[in-house]
C-alpha cells in the first residue's frame, strides 16, 4: 500500500470517528442547546490550538453484546490546546457515544491526559457530560473512577484542575468535580446529585425533579458544589477564560502580569462606607475602588453571600480577595461562609497568590441551628487555612472587627503579614452594647435610671476601646492609615513581600479540621 493510501485510510478511519453531527444523538444533544464534546472543546480553546490524542482508543467489552457494538473514542475526547495562549489539557465526556458513559478505557484516556497534565504543570479541564458508569463493564468502570479521583487527590495544590459540567453528572462521577477547585455549571443544563430522583422516590417517597434536586442553580445557591453560574454553555467558556487569566499554569509559577491600571474613576472609597457603624454598604464597592480597572471575579458568587471571595490586580498582578459583607447577615461568619473562604485561601495558598482580607463583621453567627451544624468545626477552618497559609497576607479592617471573627479575618495572630485600620476600625471583644451590658452589669441595675446609665456606659466603652488606637498601641496594627491611603498601602506592601519566605514546621502534613 502507497503512503498515499495510507494517509487516505488514516482520513478515512478519522473521519469515521469524529463525524457525530449526522448521528440522531447528536441532533438530539443539539435540540436541548448542548454543543457536541468537540465542538465545546474547540469554542473554548484558542482556534486551530487543539491537538486530541487517543482518537482510535476502542472499548474491551465482550459481554452483553458489546463486542459487537463500536463506541467512537469510547465517548471521549481528550487532548492538549491553548486558552490565550496558555497551554492546558482537556477532555471532554461525549453524551452522543453510549450517553458518554465510563468504561474502563473511557477512564484510561481521561487518566491519561491527567498525568500528562501533572507532567507537564499545565491546568486540567475537564468537560463533565455522562450517563455514569457503563453497567456491561462492571467493577472495571469502578476501578476507573477510582483511578480518576486518586490522581485529582494528586494534583490537587499541584495544577488548576477545573470541572465543567453541562450534561448530568450522577453517582460516583460528581465526586471527581468536587475534588478539583472550580466548578462550572450552566442553567437548565447541569445536573450533579448522588442518586437521582427515582431512587429518592424508591427509598423515600419524595419526589423531585432533576432540575430541583441537582440543578446548576441548586448547586450555585444551595449547595456550594458549583462556583461559577452561567446562562449558557458559551458564556460558561468565557468565564472559564477569564479565570486562566488570572491563575497560574502550576504551582511553582506565578500567574502572569498584565499592564497596571487604576481604579475605574467612579468609585470613591472615601464615600462608600456609611458613617453609622451600624448601616451596611457592599463590600465589592470597596474592592472595585482598590483594584486594577475595578475588575474583580467573584468566586461562589451566590452561596454564602456573607463573606465575598474573589480574584483581582493590583499593579497588574493577580491577588486573592476576601471580605466580609455587610450587605448579607452583617459580614458575620457561619458555617457555609468559613468553609467557603476557607478553601479559596487555600487555592491562593497553593499557587502562590497574595491574599487581601477586607474585615467588617461583628463576630460568628450566633444561634442553635449554627452550633449544631459545627460551626466550631467550620469556624476552624478558616483559622487553620490563614495560619497555613505562606503567600504575603494583607489585612485592612474597614470597622467593626468583634470578637473570634477579629481573629479568623486574618488578624496579626495568624501570621498576616501587613494589618492596616482605618480610622472608623472598631476592634474589640465585642460590640459595644452587649460588653457594657456584662462589665457594668451592677451599676446598671443598681442605677436610678437604668436605661440612662447603660447609654451612658455604651459610650463609654465606645470611646475607649470601638476604635484602632488601643489594638495600634499593642502592636497589633501596622498602621492607622486613611481610606484613600489604601491602595498605595497594599501596593507597597505587595511589592516588598514578593520575597517572602516563611518556615513551616517538618511534616507529612497537616491534619485540617476537615
Amino acid at each position: 500500500m502507497s503512503l498515499f493510501s495510507k494517509i487516505a485510510e488514516l482520513f478515512k478511519r478519522s473521519e469515521t470517528i469524529t463525524r457525530t453531527k449526522d448521528s440522531k444523538a447528536y441532533e438530539k444533544q443539539y435540540a436541548q442547546g448542548k454543543l457536541g464534546a468537540r465542538d465545546r472543546i474547540q469554542a473554548l480553546l484558542d482556534t486551530g490550538s487543539f491537538h486530541e490524542y487517543d482518537l482510535f482508543v476502542e472499548h474491551r467489552c465482550k459481554d452483553f453484546d458489546m463486542g459487537k457494538k463500536q463506541l467512537p473514542g469510547d465517548g471521549v475526547v481528550t487532548g492538549t490546546g491553548t486558552i490565550e495562549g496558555h497551554p492546558v489539557a482537556i477532555f471532554a465526556q461525549d453524551f452522543t457515544v453510549a450517553g458518554g458513559s465510563l468504561g474502563l478505557m473511557h477512564a484510561r484516556k481521561i487518566t491519561k491526559i491527567m498525568d500528562h497534565a501533572i507532567k507537564l504543570g499545565i491546568p486540567l479541564i475537564g468537560i463533565n457530560d455522562s450517563g455514569g458508569a457503563r453497567i456491561q463493564e462492571g467493577v472495571d468502570s469502578l476501578a476507573g473512577y477510582g483511578e480518576i479521583f486518586y490522581r485529582n487527590t494528586k494534583a490537587s495544590g499541584v495544577i488548576p484542575q477545573i470541572s465543567v459540567i453541562l450534561g448530568p453528572c450522577a453517582g460516583g462521577a460528581v465526586y471527581s468535580p468536587a475534588l478539583t477547585d472550580f466548578v462550572f455549571v450552566v442553567d437548565k443544563i447541569s445536573k450533579m446529585f448522588i442518586t437521582g430522583p427515582e431512587v429518592i422516590k424508591t427509598v423515600l417517597g419524595e419526589e423531585i425533579s432533576m432540575e430541583d434536586l441537582g440543578g446548576a442553580r441548586v448547586h450555585t445557591e444551595t449547595s456550594g458544589n458549583a462556583h461559577f453560574f452561567a446562562a449558557s454553555e458559551m458564556e460558561c467558556f468565557a468565564q472559564i477564560k477569564k479565570l486562566t487569566t488570572f491563575i497560574p499554569w502550576n504551582n511553582r509559577k506565578k500567574a502572569d502580569p498584565f499592564p497596571a491600571a487604576p481604579p475605574k474613576p467612579g468609585f470613591r472609597i472615601d464615600r462608600i462606607i456609611p458613617e453609622q457603624p451600624s448601616k451596611p454598604y457592599d463590600i465589592r464597592d470597596v474592592i472595585a475602588a482598590l483594584c486594577d480597572n475595578s475588575d474583580f471575579l467573584e468566586v461562589h458568587k451566590a452561596w454564602a453571600a456573607n463573606v465575598v471571595v474573589g480574584f483581582a490586580r493590583l499593579n497588574g498582578e493577580t491577588v486573592g480577595i476576601v471580605g466580609n459583607q455587610p450587605a448579607v447577615l452583617a459580614g458575620v461568619l457561619d458555617v457555609d461562609s468559613s468553609d467557603k473562604a476557607a478553601r479559596f485561601v487555600r487555592f491562593c495558598d497553593s499557587f502562590n497568590i497574595p491574599l487581601i482580607t477586607l474585615v467588617d463583621l461583628p463576630g460568628y453567627l450566633p444561634g442553635v441551628d449554627q452550633e449544631h451544624a459545627g460551626v466550631i468545626r467550620h469556624g476552624a477552618k478558616l483559622l487553620y487555612a490563614y495560619s497555613e497559609a505562606t503567600v504575603p497576607k494583607i489585612t485592612v479592617i474597614l470597622r467593626k472587627a468583634y470578637g473570634g471573627g477579629y481573629i479568623a479575618m486574618c488578624s496579626r495572630h495568624l501570621g498576616a503579614d501587613f494589618v492596616f485600620a482605618w480610622p472608623t476600625a472598631e476592634i474589640a471583644v465585642m460590640g459595644p452594647e452587649g460588653a457594657a451590658n456584662i462589665i457594668f452589669k451592677s451599676e446598671i441595675a443598681a442605677s436610678a435610671d437604668p436605661d440612662a446609665t447603660r447609654k451612658q456606659k455604651v459610650k463609654e466603652y465606645t470611646e475607649k476601646f470601638a476604635n484602632p488606637y488601643v489594638a495600634a498601641a499593642a502592636g497589633h496594627i501596622d498602621a492607622v492609615i486613611n481610606p484613600e491611603e489604601t491602595r498605595g498601602a497594599l501596593l507597597h506592601a505587595l511589592r516588598i513581600s514578593t520575597a517572602k519566605q516563611d518556615a513551616v514546621p517538618d511534616r507529612k502534613h497537616g491534619n485540617p479540621p476537615f
